[in-house]
């Protein structure tokens, strides 16, 4: 008697604006972590698959290791050999180099050494 009996009600027609706008913060996340996470890490990605490739002998090269050396000798697409001490070369696979240095490329120098380089420049002049 106080129970009234519930009745089905038609279903509407979907409402695509609704639809839209319960999609639209998924998308709007998707887009920043594209932007913020999965397009930088492509571009090092492919800047590090550059720098492998182009190693050539005679560059000084930093592994992942730590290891700093010369290489010596470019074995294959997947090896190179370098010299870590007089004597003392190591095969290591290219795709655990880090970092390359040119055979040019001079060593950073502190505040102090370059501030001597230059009194000893203008000393000599």
């Amino acid at each position: 008697m106080f129970i009234t009996p519930a009745y089905a009600q038609a279903a509407g027609a979907g409402d695509t604006n609704s639809m839209l706008m319960s999609l639209l913060p998924f998308a709007l996340i998707f887009v920043i972590m594209y932007f913020l996470i999965l397009r930088p890490q492509q571009k090092k990605v492919k800047d590090h698959a550059d720098l492998v490739k182009n190693i050539r002998r005679g560059d000084t090269v930093v592994t992942s290791g730590g290891l700093v050396g010369k290489v010596t000798k470019v074995v294959d697409d997947d090896q190179i050999e370098f010299e870590i001490a007089d004597g003392v070369r190591v095969r290591q696979m290219r795709s655990m180099v880090s970092g390359v240095r040119a055979k040019g490329e001079p060593a950073k120098e502190s505040k102090d050494s370059a501030k001597e380089t230059a009194k000893d420049d203008a000393a000599s002049k």
